[in-house]
């Protein structure tokens, strides 16, 4: 009777575990099939007179990213490899991944991600968040997200690597406006839902965009508390992509430009499609 209490259990419990897989799995498909539609930029083909009038920094970062006449873009799908940290900067435990991600700023993202025994995906809409972890594809470790907080802290990295991949989406519209910083740095303020986000570019000489930058709602910290703290990273090895120059090396993490940096994240993009939604 023991065995069969137990064995009546086990099978339980794992039928519990693939439905919630099942659902994460059609909550991933149907996200990225409405992302694949979603576009909020106005206008068919990227002009100069778009940026004439945005801070010197910006403008020359949208020159250098996009060539005159190109169809603006403002869904991109990616896949990339590299490795993320699970520990922290003195203990880093990196770990090699392989993703996929689907990238609609401001409207969202899923990112799908394989690291070894774990595998997992973050996603953002204007409605909702996640974080999913799996061990063995099997034993969910990390659930996280649909509160507020998790939110806007998802918003922030929409909005952050929508300045590094889909450019086009950060062009000056009602949901996006520029302002100067420095020389060499602007900052766009995007303000979208319920959220706003300011992140900061910093360029080249050339236009070409090395560091990018915000105070993100985090709460990857000691206290393990949701506040603004320092987030960015660093951007290399650029490449053509229909029209668009864009970086396929990227390295980012907490607390930049203090001595808590940690890089936890190191990406490269081997593979890079801007999605036609119909709108251009």
């Amino acid at each position: 009777m023991i065995l069969i209490v137990i064995t009546a259990i086990v099978v339980t419990a794992t039928c519990a575990m693939l439905v919630l897989r099942w659902h994460d799995s059609r909550e991933i498909d149907r996200t990225w099939t409405d992302l694949r539609s979603s576009t909020v930029t106005q206008g068919d083909v990227f002009d100069v007179s778009m940026v004439k009038d945005l801070p010197e920094p910006a403008r020359k970062f949208f020159l250098y990213a996009i060539e005159p006449g190109a169809p603006i873009r403002t869904v991109v799908e990616l896949e990339m490899t590299g490795k993320i940290g699970l520990g922290d900067s003195e203990t880093p435990n990196y770990r090699p991944i392989k993703a996929k991600q689907i990238l609609a700023p401001p409207s969202g993202m899923v990112w799908q991600v394989s690291a070894g025994s774990l595998d997992g995906s973050d996603g953002a809409t204007v409605n909702t968040s996640w974080t999913r972890f799996w061990l063995y594809g099997l034993l969910p470790v990390v659930r996280a997200g649909g509160d507020r907080d998790h939110c806007r802290s998802a918003f922030g990295r929409v909005v952050a690597e929508g300045l590094i991949w889909v450019p086009g989406s950060m062009l000056p519209s009602e949901f996006v406006e520029w302002q100067g910083v420095d020389e060499r740095t602007a900052r766009a303020i995007v303000k979208f839902g319920q959220f706003e986000q300011a992140v900061d570019i910093e360029v080249s000489e050339e236009g070409q965009p090395v560091k990018v930058t915000m105070m993100r709602w985090s709460n990857a910290n000691g206290d393990k508390q949701y506040k603004l703290q320092p987030f960015g990273g660093y951007l290399s090895d650029f490449k053509s992509f229909d029209g668009y120059t864009l970086p396929t090396h990227v390295i980012g993490g907490n607390f930049i430009g203090t001595d808590s940096y940690f890089p936890f994240f190191y990406a490269t993009v081997s593979s890079m499609q801007f999605v036609d939604t119909g709108q251009s």
